[in-house]
C-alpha cells in the first residue's frame, strides 16, 4: 500500500473525551419534557398544600388558625391570607398542568414561594430553592409544546 494512501487512524480518545461525549447526550433532553416535568411536579406540591386548607369549597378554621398563629404573614389579615393562599394553591397549579398562562402562573407561585421563604419558613431555603428552579424553568423557557399556551400561540401565529 502506498504511504500517502494509507488510512490515518484517529488517536485513541481519552477518558475525559469519552466522558464529555457521554455528558453531551444530556443536551438532547428536550425542553418540552423538562418543562412538562417541572409543571406537573411543582403543581402537585402546591395543589396538595391547598388541599390541607380546605374542606370541600370552604377554607378550614385550622387554616385560618395557622395564618393567625404560625405563618403570621405581615400586612395581610390572616383570614384573607388563608383564603388567598387556598385559592392560589388550587388555581395556579391547574393552569400549570394544562399549560395555560403558564409563565404568569409560575411567576405568581414563585412570588408566593418568596413570601413563604422570607416571612414564614426562612430556614427552608433548600426546598424553596428547588421550587424556584421549577418556576424559573417555566417562566424563562416557557411551558413547552405540550401546553395550551403553545397551541394558542401556534393558532395565532405567535411562534418563531
Amino acid at each position: 500500500m502506498n504511504s500517502d494512501m494509507s488510512m490515518t487512524v484517529p488517536p485513541p480518545r481519552t477518558t475525559v473525551e469519552r466522558l464529555h461525549g457521554a455528558l453531551r447526550l444530556l443536551d438532547r433532553i428536550p425542553h418540552d419534557f423538562i418543562a412538562l416535568v417541572s409543571r406537573f411536579s411543582i403543581a402537585a406540591v402546591f395543589w396538595q398544600s391547598g388541599q390541607t386548607k380546605v374542606d370541600g369549597w370552604h377554607v378550614t378554621d385550622n387554616a385560618v388558625y395557622l395564618f393567625e398563629n404560625e405563618y403570621k404573614v405581615p400586612f395581610v389579615d390572616p383570614w384573607l391570607a388563608a383564603h388567598l393562599a387556598a385559592f392560589a394553591e388550587h388555581f395556579f397549579p391547574v393552569l400549570l398542568v394544562i399549560g395555560l398562562a403558564s409563565r404568569l402562573s409560575a411567576l405568581a407561585l414563585l412570588g408566593m414561594t418568596l413570601v413563604i421563604e422570607i416571612f414564614v419558613y426562612p430556614d427552608a431555603w433548600p426546598t424553596h430553592g428547588t421550587w424556584a428552579v421549577c418556576f424559573l424553568v417555566i417562566a424563562a423557557g416557557g411551558p413547552g409544546r405540550l401546553s395550551l399556551d403553545y397551541l394558542i400561540a401556534r393558532r395565532f401565529g405567535l411562534l418563531g
